[in-house]
Formats: C-alpha cells, structure tokens, sequence
C-alpha cells in the first residue's frame, strides 16, 4: 500500500498521488463549506460572523501544529526513500510523543487567551462572545487536529494518499452530521459547530492510527521505538519548527487583514468570511501539488535521484499553471452564486464586499500557486529556513498594504493585501529553489569529472 516515488514516470506519479490528496482537500472544504452554510442558514448573519473572525486566529493555531505535522511527514519521507526501516519506525514512534507534548502546551497557551486575541482584533462586540465560544472549543481539540495531521503525513511520507482520504470522508461526513445534531437538536449555538469539528477529527485519527497500525507493517513501531534522542529530535524540530512558524507567521498577516475587515463591520466580516471559502474552494489543487511534491521531492532526496527530482519539479510547474486557470475561472463566473449559499438572505452589501475581493484576487493566483509549489517543495529537500523567510515576506507585505491602505482607500486595503503578499513570498521561493538547483547540478557534474 506504499508508494515508492523514486522510480517510475515522475509525471503519472505525481497526477496519480494528488488526485486523492486534491479530493481530500475538496471534500475537506465542501464540509468546512456546509459547516458555515448551516451555522450561516440556521444561526444567521452574526453567527456566520463569528465564526469567520476566528479563522485567522485559529490558522495561527492550527497551522502551527500542521506545520510541525508536515515537518514530521517530510523525515518520514527520507527515512522511506532512503530503505532504512529502523530510523522510519523511530521517527513514527517520535513524531506521536512530540505531537502529544506540543499539543498540551498549545493547548494551555490558547484556551487561557483566546478572548484576549479577539479582543486584539477588534472583533466587533455584538460578535465577540459568540466567537470566544466557538475557538475555545476548537482549542480544547488542538490533539485531535494536530494527531490527524500527523498520521496522515506519515501515510504520505511512505507514499499512501488514499487512506488519509478515505478517513477524511469518513470525518466530514460525521461533521455534517453533529453539526445538525449539536445546533439544531442541542441548541448549541456556534459552540456546537465547534464540538462537531472536534468529535469527528478525534474519531478519525484515532480510526486512522489503528488502520496504520494494523495495514503497515513497515510503520508498526514497538516499545523500544519510543524513546526521545537530541539528534533525530534536533532533526524533526528543526524541519518542522520552519514550517510551523511559516504559517503561524502567515497567520499573524492573516490576522491583521481580518482586523482590517471587522472594521467595516459584521457584513463585511460575514462577506469576507464567504468570499475566503470560494477562494479556498478554488485553490484547492495548489496545496494537493504541493503536499505531494513535499513526498516526491523527499523520497527522491533521500534516495539520491536529484535528475528525478529536477524532471517532476519541471512537470510539477506546468500543472500549476494549469491550477491557476482553475481557479480564477471559479472565482470570476461562480463567485457570486457560492457567496450566496451561506445566507439565507445575502444583502447587496454583502455580495458587493465578495465579488470586488474575489475579482482582484483572482488576477494574482500565479503567484499563490508558485508558494504552494515551491514552499513544499523545498520542504521536502530539507530546506525549511526559506519556506520560513518567505512567510516573514508574506505577513510583512499583507500587514504593510493594511497599515499604508486602510485609512485612505479603506476596502481596497483589504483586496490588495493578499495579492501583495503573494508576490512577497513566491518569487523568492521559486529563486531560492532555482538557486538550490543549479549549485546541485554544478555538484553533480563535478562529482563526474
């Protein structure tokens, strides 16, 4: 049930790992999609609200842990491509005791100050405690989300996207169905969206974990796997601590653009929060390359095959720009129509906030997609300190156009930030990765001599 990604037409192989991972990604955010739609149609406008202003804050969180989750899923990567078992088996092993030590410490950081953070970004009061319920729930449930991430990565790293998928449609589909279940039969409030989230992540990774355990032997780890040494650890934490403050980093930029947003109110809050889910909707097949070139690159690596590595990454970039069609299409013709799926009663407000976003971001698209490709990918090749510099580029630029913006061209502030930031951290990427390449090949060609 492994694949091994270091032999074979990189191209098929590619196609073949994203396609689960894409429709993992879909279905993920179709849930996360009716998730808001059914908080938006039975809650109303200030619920949807409340729940959109907690999203930056919970990407600060929640990224974090993926970022070291992926971090996790990249050594495990190497170690497979690299044929040796017994480090695999240890870096399975250390990868569930960090993951459970991290996410009692995130835990207690976040729970104690989440009011705090809304606070801080001037979520607007008729919101706030609404949004203080919904995240603080979330944030009791930071191991369950954290320990999904990290078996699936796993299950990547020795080359199997379909079982993470499998599990992922057994979550969202058990989502949907407490989200009825807790706002609807409970009366839960947005609470109860949150308690569905959180219930059917855990049941998921702990279903997930024992199919592991019992399918794949070559990840069946035994007691005297489990033990913590300062190398492999150095190792792990020093790929994932990268990856998890590139997109805490990110996040802090996020969270500063959502500020911008809830001062124009609970309408725009509510358009933006829609307008995100089409944006995200749409992007999907960037990050699915990218996770899966995150597995190529690091098999290949830790089998030596740079040749291999060069050729998917040339294949891998014209499949992006297929992506980036993809998406501005969806954005531009369908944009309007999913906005209004989330609100029984969508004012004119709101759809104006949607589409003017939706429509300049999607010109920059290109742009997302070159991090998406590039930032994973030199992931995958051990190289976690660019990923981290460019997300430093991204939250400088989103946070500067907010700052230089807001006060005279107010909304434009908000529809230019991602677009800036964009640029700030994928044309960096994709020269740091061009760099990487061409002192390899001169490596390689002197090692020939």
């Amino acid at each position: 049930m492994t694949k091994d990604m270091t032999t074979g037409n990189p191209l098929k192989l590619i196609l073949l790992f994203s396609l689960p991972v894409l429709f993992g990604n879909l279905f993920q955010q179709f849930y996360s999609m009716v998730d808001t739609i059914i908080v938006g149609q039975f809650l109303g406008e200030d619920a949807l609200a409340a729940v959109g202003a907690t999203g930056s804050i919970m990407f600060l969180v929640l990224g974090f842990a993926s970022g070291l989750a992926q971090g996790f899923g990249v050594m495990v990567s190497q170690a497979f491509g690299a044929k040796d078992e017994s480090r695999l088996k240890h870096i399975v092993a250390l990868s569930f005791l960090l993951t459970i030590i991290i996410s009692v410490i995130l835990t207690a950081l976040t729970v104690t100050t989440s009011r705090e953070l809304l606070i801080f970004m001037n979520t607007p009061d008729n919101i706030l405690d609404m949004a203080d319920s919904y995240i603080r729930v979330i944030f009791w449930g930071i191991i369950t989300s954290m320990m999904y991430n990290v078996v699936s990565g796993i299950l990547r790293g020795v080359g199997d996207s379909k079982t993470p998928l499998y599990f992922l449609l057994f979550s969202s589909a058990l989502n949907i169905v407490l989200d009825l279940f807790c706002i609807v039969t409970l009366k839960l409030n947005v609470a109860g969206a949150a308690y569905a989230t959180v219930i059917s992540q855990g049941i998921s990774a702990v279903l997930c974990l024992i199919y592991m355990y019992r399918k794949f032997t070559i990840l069946r780890t035994r007691k005297s796997d489990y033990y913590i040494d300062r190398v492999t650890t150095a190792q792990m934490m020093g790929l994932g601590i990268p990856m998890a403050l590139n997109y805490s980093l990110i996040a802090v930029g996020s969270m500063i653009l959502q500020s911008a947003v809830n001062v124009f109110g609970s309408s725009a809050v509510a358009a933006f929060t829609a307008a995100s889910k089409v944006e995200q909707i749409s992007t999907q097949p960037m990050p699915a390359l990218g996770t899966t070139m995150s597995t190529y690159c690091g098999q290949n690596l830790g089998a030596g095959k740079y040749e291999r590595i060069f050729d998917g990454m040339k294949k891998a970039f014209g499949i992006a720009l297929g992506t980036v069609a993809i998406a501005a299409f969806i954005c531009t013709v369908f944009g309007r129509s999913i906005v209004s799926l989330f609100l029984s009663e969508p004012t004119e407000a709101i759809y104006s906030y949607a589409t003017q976003y939706l429509n300049t971001i999607s010109c920059f698209f290109f742009f997302l997609a070159l991090i998406y490709l590039y930032r994973t990918s030199l992931q995958g090749l051990g190289k976690g300190i660019m990923p981290m510099v460019s997300g430093i580029f991204e939250m400088i630029c989103r946070v500067g156009v907010v700052w230089l913006l807001l006060n005279p061209y107010g909304y434009w502030s908000v529809r230019l930030a991602s677009p800036v930031a964009w640029i700030g951290a994928g044309v960096p990427l994709m020269i740091s990765y061009l760099v990487w390449k061409n002192r390899k090949k001169k490596q390689l060609r002197s090692q020939a001599v």
